[in-house]
C-alpha cells in the first residue's frame, strides 16, 4: 500500500473529486480527515470508506476561514500525531464575464477557491516541517492554464492556485515539502450535473459539455484521484512545483 499510516487531509471530501480521493487514499492506507462545509455528505464519505486499508474521519469546517482551517490541522495532528499530506480540493464554479460578475461573487470565488489553498499551507507547513516534509496538493483547473469562456472569477483563481503552488514549492523545498497541482478538464461530478441542471436548458447544457470534449466523455472523479495518489506517493518524489494537466485533450 502506497500511502501505508500516511496521515491526509482532504477538502471538499463530501463529493466528486473529494470523496473519490478519500476512498482512493483510504484504500492506500491512509488515515485521513475528511472535511467539508456539510458534514452530513462528509459522514457519507467517511462511510463508504469503511472497511478499506485506511480510516477516514469527518470534520466539518469552512476553508475559507482562518480558524476554522487552523482548527481541522490541528484536528489532524492531535488524533494521528501529525500530517504528511494536504490535498486542498475545495472549490465552486461561478459563471461570467468580468462585466457580468457580481464583485460579492467574485470574493466568493477568491475565498473558497484561493484564500482556503494560502490558509491550508499556511497552517499545514509548521506541522510538515515538525515531520521532516510533507506533500501539498492543490486542485486547480485546465481553466486556470487556458481561456475559457464566461468564468473570469473561477479562471482566476485557478491560475492563482498554480502561481501559489509554484511559489510554495521552491520556499519549502529544503524543508522536503513539495507542492504540485492537478488541472482538471470537465469531470463528471455532482456539482457539474447541478449546473447543467439549473441551465435554461439543460439537455443542451449537457450535449454542449461533450461536444468540447476530445474524448467524446467527461473525466471521472476516479480517474483525478488516482493521479492525486501518484502524487502523494513516493513514486512522485522527484515532482514539485508541477501544474498536472487530466483533461481528456480539452486544452489541445
Amino acid at each position: 500500500m502506497r500511502l501505508k499510516d500516511r496521515i491526509a487531509l482532504i477538502t471538499g471530501a463530501g463529493a466528486g473529486i473529494g470523496r473519490a480521493s478519500v476512498m482512493a487514499f483510504t484504500r492506500e492506507g491512509a488515515h485521513v480527515v475528511a472535511v467539508d462545509v456539510n458534514e452530513s455528505t462528509a459522514a457519507e464519505t467517511v462511510a463508504l470508506a469503511r472497511g478499506s486499508a485506511g480510516e477516514a474521519v469527518v470534520f466539518r469546517a469552512d476553508v475559507s476561514r482562518s480558524a476554522e482551517v487552523q482548527a481541522m490541522i490541528r484536528f489532524a495532528v492531535e488524533r494521528y500525531g501529525g500530517l504528511d499530506i494536504l490535498f486542498n480540493n475545495a472549490g465552486i464554479v461561478q459563471n461570467g464575464t468580468v462585466t457580468e460578475t457580481p464583485e460579492d461573487e467574485w470574493e466568493q470565488t477568491m475565498a473558497i477557491n484561493l484564500r482556503s489553498v494560502f490558509l491550508g499551507c499556511k497552517y499545514a507547513i509548521p506541522e510538515m516541517r515538525r515531520r521532516g516534509g510533507g506533500v501539498i496538493i492543490n486542485t486547480a483547473s485546465v481553466a486556470g492554464l487556458v481561456g475559457v469562456r464566461n468564468r473570469a472569477s473561477y479562471s482566476a483563481s485557478k491560475m492563482g492556485i498554480v502561481g501559489l503552488t509554484r511559489s510554495i514549492a521552491i520556499d519549502y523545498i529544503q524543508d522536503n515539502i513539495r507542492a504540485n497541482a492537478i488541472c482538471p478538464g470537465t469531470v463528471d461530478t455532482p456539482s457539474l450535473r447541478q449546473r447543467i441542471a439549473q441551465a435554461e436548458d439543460p439537455e443542451a447544457a449537457r450535449i454542449a459539455f461533450l461536444a468540447r470534449q476530445p474524448m467524446g466523455r467527461l473525466g471521472t472523479p476516479e480517474e483525478i484521484a488516482a493521479l492525486a495518489v501518484y502524487l502523494a506517493a513516493e513514486e512522485s518524489a522527484y515532482m514539485t512545483g508541477s501544474a498536472t494537466v487530466i483533461d481528456g485533450g480539452l486544452s489541445l
